[in-house]
């Protein structure tokens, strides 16, 4: 079985593409701490151990979610999904 060598030109625009919005993630999970901590302050809540929960919590929640859904559409766009399902038809025609 042989597998031919994937495009670099595509693998470097996936990986361009994966880093760009990589930054929007950030930067989005950045402005959603910062309105969490908005409303926190504006209710009184914000005691140091809620501040330092919110900011964990909303930003790696963020972070983690969208984080997978870019890796899911690097894999796509680098052809590395193309690469895993004709292995995957090559070992069943190989059974067959």
């Amino acid at each position: 079985m042989t597998i031919p060598p994937r495009d670099q030109s595509r693998q470097a625009k996936a990986r361009a593409d994966f880093f760009r919005m990589a930054r929007w993630i950030v930067l989005v999970g950045v402005i959603m701490v910062a309105g969490a901590l908005f409303i926190l302050a504006r209710q009184g809540l914000a005691r140091p151990s809620v501040v330092i929960g919110t900011i964990g919590g909303v930003f790696f929640s963020i972070l983690l979610g969208c984080g997978l859904f870019a890796a899911a559409f690097f894999s796509d766009k680098s052809g590395h999904d193309e690469a895993a399902s004709r292995t995957g038809k090559d070992d069943l025609d190989r059974r067959s």
